[in-house]
């Protein structure tokens, strides 16, 4: 069984992350979103909030499930028996960041990652963009974030 790890923190989760989701689901038998915290950012949902947003947009994934995340991605995938880590590329500066983590992870344990590059349509879309653009009360979210994260946003920016 190809069992593989989508790790992030999904701050908010975003439609480029949703794609991503989606295009692993098939390529492998078990996809697993694990929902972590970034230190080098300033939240906006708490872990809770993003495992119910993650866990409700995937629901229509049956091969998908969501996890929270504490510690190095390598120690959740062996307890989850997972042998690779996908992530996906908006552009070359994603590539030398992912390249790096790669090659950690891998001297740290027996884990293969898969890059999946980001349709034209979601290269430009990222969590602190969209947490920014949400800040300053753009409208129609929906071309960056899943219903039920447009939902959440308006909620939390009230």
């Amino acid at each position: 069984m190809r069992k593989a790890v989508f790790p992030g923190s999904f701050d908010p989760l975003t439609n480029g992350h949703m794609d991503i989701i989606r295009r692993a689901s098939q390529l492998f038998d078990e996809v697993i979103v694990a929902v972590g915290t970034n230190t080098n950012k300033a939240g906006l949902f708490t872990t809770q909030q993003r495992l119910d947003l993650v866990t409700e947009a995937v629901a229509d994934l049956p091969n998908v499930s969501v996890g929270a995340i504490a510690g190095l991605t390598v120690d959740f995938m062996q307890s989850k028996d997972a042998k690779y880590i996908i992530r996906g590329l908006r552009n070359c500066k994603d590539f030398e960041y992912e390249r790096d983590i790669a090659g950690v992870n891998s001297v740290l344990a027996e884990v293969e990652t898969v890059l999946l590059l980001a349709r034209p349509e979601n290269q430009n879309i990222s969590s602190s963009m969209v947490k920014e653009i949400g800040k300053m009360g753009a409208k129609n979210m929906n071309q960056f974030v899943p219903p039920i994260v447009v939902k959440a946003l308006e909620e939390q920016f009230k």
